[in-house]
């Protein structure tokens, strides 16, 4: 869909143009005519941007990006400063196997 919506050619007929010499290189570059799009491009574009449109709220309204309570931020800020205090205990590794706390 992204890339449908970014070809590169003008939505209203614009004439063709050459770029001008440049400094470092003797490049010249030239555009060719750009004819518009057609009456189906047109509606596909409109189809596509409105698709985008949709897609884009209900990617940035869905629940993941809700902000945490005050409560809760406030909890695990509290717990954070408090992890030090907490006794250790063994860990087990991704395979189940005990690991030993190292200092």
């Amino acid at each position: 869909m992204q890339l449908d919506l970014h070809k590169t050619r003008a939505e209203t007929p614009e004439p063709g143009w050459t770029s001008e010499k440049h400094v470092l290189h003797d490049r010249v570059v030239t555009f060719p005519d750009s004819p518009g799009y057609t009456a189906e491009q047109l509606a596909k574009e409109k189809r596509l941007r409105q698709q985008l449109l949709a897609l884009s709220i209900a990617v940035s309204t869905h629940p993941y990006w809700e902000a945490p309570s005050l409560q809760k931020v406030v909890d695990a800020r509290m717990a954070l400063k408090h992890v030090h205090e907490r006794p250790r205990t063994r860990r087990r590794n991704w395979a189940g196997m005990r690991l030993t706390n190292r200092h």
